[in-house]
């Protein structure tokens, strides 16, 4: 862990938590019955993480430096990502007796989430010659 990669990460923290700021706000109007734009940042997120991860592999054709990674995979989209939020919104559903949309909650979340890491891979995989591995470096993993 370099001073330049701690900044890199930092800097890709801020942008991706205005991020989900912005979209929240944005997402205000839409969001009476479940919390749509926590879900909808979930939902982008893997995808970005999914799509960035695979199309940028040193071993493919889009090669990024590690900086670039650790930028997207952990600052951007550690900041932007909102699972946290996500467990809070879903508690807060379940105390007020909101069970079904909870489980709504909880299920959209997981599934499109999933739906979208396989989507932005799959198609960096087919612009990356076929590449079949999203995080080169653990520490990737543990962005989102």
């Amino acid at each position: 862990m370099s001073f330049a990669s701690c900044l890199v990460v930092i800097l890709g923290g801020a942008i991706g938590t205005f991020l989900r700021y912005a979209v929240s706000v944005l997402a205000q109007p839409i969001s009476r019955e479940l919390p749509w734009g926590t879900i909808l940042i979930n939902i982008t997120g893997s995808f970005v993480i999914g799509f960035f991860g695979t199309l940028t592999l040193a071993t493919g054709r889009f090669p990024v430096s590690e900086n670039w990674r650790l930028f997207v995979m952990i600052g951007v989209s550690g900041g932007y990502t909102t699972f946290s939020s996500f467990s809070l919104q879903t508690l807060d559903l379940m105390r007020n007796g909101a069970m079904t949309r909870a489980a709504l909650n909880i299920g959209l979340s997981v599934v499109l989430c999933i739906a979208a890491v396989a989507l932005g891979h799959f198609i960096a995989a087919r612009f990356n010659d076929g590449a079949q591995a999203v995080a080169q470096i653990e520490i990737e993993e543990e962005a989102a």
